[in-house]
């Protein structure tokens, strides 16, 4: 028994901090939302009917129509949109591969408010674009409406879709296409009764990331719908209250929101579990012979997406050395708008830093342990902690964010108005990063390294440290740029938690909208956008030196 537990007290003590800050800071705070859920406003007596009152009410019901209709629409978009994309870059033979997947994967690490912000200023009833197409003659109204919601979407989300589609485009079996070939079937034939369905697992997963995306999305609606209610927006209008706070209404809609993602992770399931997508591949699929012709337009093709989802970008750092005078443009370049921004707002930038590197460091510290329980050991345990470590994916910010203020706004540990409960939320909200890029990681590490460490008496903690991470670094690294990255531009939770003293950048942003001043607005996203890229081009830096230094 004791050399049982001496050999097993790493995974079960991992196993222990897991479930101590999942049920705390996640658990518990749903549980928190579905209690405010089945009692009356005040929060004191039980009250069934907050369901049917809100479910019969034409304007949640339309949220409801709203929110799905946005999200299923964007993910078969970014379906149609991406498949191709992958398609070329994993089989046909194109140059600038590398740069066409490094750009590809940008809009992840860069804020989808940035995004539909820009298009406002390129777009909107008063953006430069449309006051050109109007002078021309080209009637446009602008892009505010669910249209504009879907289209930013669609441009900044298709690389969930394209990176693990051209990953199994690569990983299909040459010589399945081959015999299919073989018995008479075209190319495109093959393309759409092989290739395509042994890809699918991968398309869907894809899918289904833009979907949950999609729904619990808070900056981006915000910033576009105008008046077509949206569940992530109305939740967080209910819970703080423009006229009176109604937490039990909020916590219904927010018990849907949830319930949406889970229907649509149980459908998912279902369909791969209907068929078997094995293949036995031993290589990478070689690029397909095609014409010259077919080429250039696979490259054109690329291109032209990678443009598209960009030019938002570009054009919102440009506008930031514009000169305004309130809402409206001035000819020439000032820096006026940063100076106007760091002069207003409190230390939005110093804050972002400071939260995001303490929740990313946080993160990968819990979700590092996780990933090594979860991937070495098989018990119901680490089923159960593995998927309630993903689940946090899969919940809105705003949801979490209401949460956490409902468990931890009064009683013994109050937390409401301090950086803390943000941490906290960056933390629960980016743990499945940090879970899945360690656990990708040692899969491609053999176990026999760690079992010959602890068979010669090494402590299994010990042996974790100074074998398992090493070998691992890469992609801890990977997982903590990453999560630094994201929670630098998350809106959702932070507009849920924030106080003053702890404004963000994202929040400096949304202020400076709401506030009528887009120079300032564009500054604020311009500084996002160097948080989120130097990160990335530094550890991709070291990353390849590391690499380059193990060979």
């Amino acid at each position: 028994m004791r050399a049982f537990l001496a050999r097993n007290a790493f995974p079960l003590s991992v196993a222990v901090v897991a479930a101590v800050v999942l049920g705390l800071f996640f658990v518990y705070p749903l549980v928190q939302i579905l209690g405010a859920s089945v009692l009356d406003p005040t929060g004191t007596a039980l009250r069934l009917a907050n369901y049917p009152d809100v479910l019969t009410n034409r304007f949640f019901l339309q949220a409801i129509r709203n929110s799905l209709g946005v999200a299923l629409t964007a993910a078969a978009l970014t379906i149609t949109i991406g498949v191709p994309f992958a398609f070329c870059i994993a089989r046909v033979p194109m140059r600038g591969k590398p740069a066409l997947m490094a750009l590809t994967a940008l809009p992840l690490v860069l804020p989808s408010f940035v995004s539909a912000y820009a298009l406002v200023l390129l777009f909107g009833r008063a953006g430069i674009v449309t006051q050109v197409l109007r002078a021309v003659g080209i009637p446009f109204e602008s892009i505010y409406g669910l249209g504009g919601v879907v289209t930013v979407f669609a441009l900044t989300l298709y690389p969930y879709v394209v990176l693990p589609t051209v990953a199994a485009f690569q990983s299909v079996d040459v010589s399945v296409e081959e015999a299919a070939q073989n018995l008479g079937a075209s190319r495109v034939r093959v393309f759409f009764t092989v290739t395509l369905p042994l890809v699918l697992p991968a398309i869907l997963a894809g899918g289904l990331l833009v979907l949950i995306e999609g729904l619990e999305n808070f900056g981006v609606p915000f910033v576009l719908a105008q008046d077509n209610p949206m569940l992530a927006v109305e939740a967080f209008k209910l819970f703080v209250g423009e006229t009176a706070p109604n937490p039990a209404a909020a916590g219904v809609l927010a018990m849907v929101l949830i319930g949406c993602t889970v229907v649509a992770l149980i459908a998912q399931r279902g369909l791969l579990s209907a068929r078997r997508f094995a293949t036995g591949a031993r290589r990478s699929a070689p690029p397909i012979a095609v014409a010259p012709r077919t080429r250039r337009l696979a490259t054109v093709y690329c291109w032209t997406v990678i443009t598209l989802a960009l030019v938002p970008f570009v054009a919102v750092v440009v506008i930031a050395f514009l000169k305004f005078r309130g809402p409206v443009l001035q000819q020439g370049f000032s820096l006026d708008n940063f100076a106007q921004l760091f002069a207003n707002a409190h230390r939005p930038l110093a804050n972002t830093l400071v939260l995001a590197t303490i929740a990313a460091l946080g993160a990968t510290l819990i979700g590092v342990p996780i990933g090594y329980l979860v991937t070495r050991t098989r018990t119901r345990m680490a089923s159960l902690i593995d998927v309630v470590a993903t689940a946090p994916f899969a919940v809105a910010g705003t949801v979490l964010g209401i949460g956490l203020i409902m468990a931890f706004g009064h009683g013994i540990l109050i937390l409401t108005g301090t950086a803390v409960i943000m941490v906290i939320a960056y933390m629960v909200r980016k743990l499945p990063f940090s879970v899945r890029s360690a656990g990708a990681i040692l899969h491609q590490i053999d176990p026999s390294l760690e079992e010959a460490s602890i068979n010669l008496g090494v402590p299994p903690l010990l042996t974790f440290w100074r074998v398992t991470v090493p070998l691992m670094l890469g992609g801890i690294v990977g997982g903590l740029t990453l999560t630094f990255v994201t929670i630098a531009s998350e809106l959702s939770s932070t507009i849920v938690l924030y106080s003053a003293p702890w404004t963000t950048m994202t929040v400096a942003m949304f202020q400076a909208l709401e506030g009528s001043s887009p120079g300032v607005a564009s500054a604020a996203a311009t500084m996002l956008i160097v948080v989120t890229i130097v990160p990335v081009a530094l550890v991709y830096r070291l990353l390849r030196k590391y690499e380059l230094s193990m060979m």
